[in-house]
């Protein structure tokens, strides 16, 4: 997880390097998709007498390699990934929404803080899922918690995402809410702690497996 971090973020900042060079490119290689950029950016030919172009060339292709070496290594990280998730967790990563990036990410903070893990509440206020008290007099209401494991509360957040889109029972639970007056990040915020509840026995299941 560490090295997948690590090599997302280098492969980030040679795309965007990329793009802020191109502003002055000789040809317009500025497109949408990433892969195709870096296409168009291996194709570019450069005046040999023009001393500007060619440097402004020569580095423009030398990131798009440390692009796509990076990521290659996405890739077989990836695969890793797939293989430890599928064997350790099979149960987890059968979960709507959750796929082996998400499934690694969350058993990660799980394994870190075992001790966390007696209940479903420990956990939720581990990954940040726990609404805080923010009532005032007769105005009952919570406030969303910035503490916690951010990357198990992204992990979360990104499940919501998915079934709120596509999950016929999420959606469900999303209508009855705005009929009830809650905005959209109130309810994201409910379907995070309830996904945690969910999750969180079965992530005690896989884990045992591993001891």
């Amino acid at each position: 997880m560490v090295a997948r971090k690590s090599s997302a973020k280098s492969k980030t900042k040679a795309i965007n390097q990329i793009r802020a060079l191109l502003v002055t490119a000789p040809e317009k290689c500025y497109v949408p998709s990433s892969y195709q950029c870096i296409k168009a950016c291996e194709e570019l030919q450069a005046d040999p007498d023009n001393l500007v172009e060619s440097s402004l060339v020569s580095v423009v292709q030398l990131l798009a390699k440390r692009w796509q070496l990076l990521a290659t290594e996405l890739r077989d990280i990836d695969k890793q990934l797939r293989i430890l998730t599928k064997e350790k967790a099979p149960t987890l990563i059968e979960q709507y929404g959750v796929g082996k990036y998400l499934a690694a990410t969350l058993l990660v903070t799980a394994g870190d803080n075992p001790s966390r893990l007696k209940n479903e509440s420990s956990f939720a206020v581990l990954c940040g899922v726990s609404p805080l008290e923010a009532s005032s007099g007769k105005t009952q209401r919570h406030r969303l918690n910035r503490g916690g494991a951010r990357d198990a509360n992204n992990a979360l957040w990104t499940v919501t995402l998915i079934r709120m889109r596509n999950d016929a029972r999420t959606k469900k639970y999303v209508d009855k809410r705005v009929t009830e007056g809650k905005s959209t990040k109130e309810i994201q915020r409910c379907l995070k702690r309830y996904i945690a509840r969910e999750l969180v026995p079965i992530m005690v299941s896989d884990l045992s497996c591993l001891t």
